[in-house]
């Protein structure tokens, strides 16, 4: 965040605030393998997010997650998708956070199977 002219202590507090929403922020001083696969997961989500970005790409999101912090994970994607006016495709097989999303695509042998709107 400093790259991009963020102050330390925003940078700081931006980057625990979300540490903390996923659940993480009490292993912020720990070491990358020292975390769990979850834990290591929920973190990759929070650098992704720390920067505002306008369109956020993930692959398997919630892979690593039970269904508990999979659902705080994609309730953190929405809530950046609103917030930030940004764009979110997520690829996933995860059917369990298919209610999360505005619009599915399902894909099956590379080909279009279904595209759903849904109700924002």
């Amino acid at each position: 965040m400093t790259l991009d002219g963020v102050d330390r202590t925003t940078a700081r507090q931006r980057a625990g605030a979300l540490l903390d929403y996923l659940q993480v922020g009490k292993r912020a001083s720990a070491m990358p393998a020292r975390l769990s696969g979850g834990e290591a997961q929920r973190v990759a989500i929070a650098r992704a997010l720390v920067n505002r970005p306008q369109v956020i790409l993930a692959d398997e999101p919630t892979a690593a997650l039970d269904s508990e912090r999979a659902r705080v994970v994609m309730d953190l994607l929405r809530q950046v998708a609103r917030d930030q006016q940004a764009a979110i495709l997520v690829v996933t097989h995860d059917e369990k956070i298919f209610d999360r999303f505005d619009r599915m695509v399902a894909l099956r042998d590379g080909r279009i199977e279904r595209d759903e709107l849904r109700a924002a």
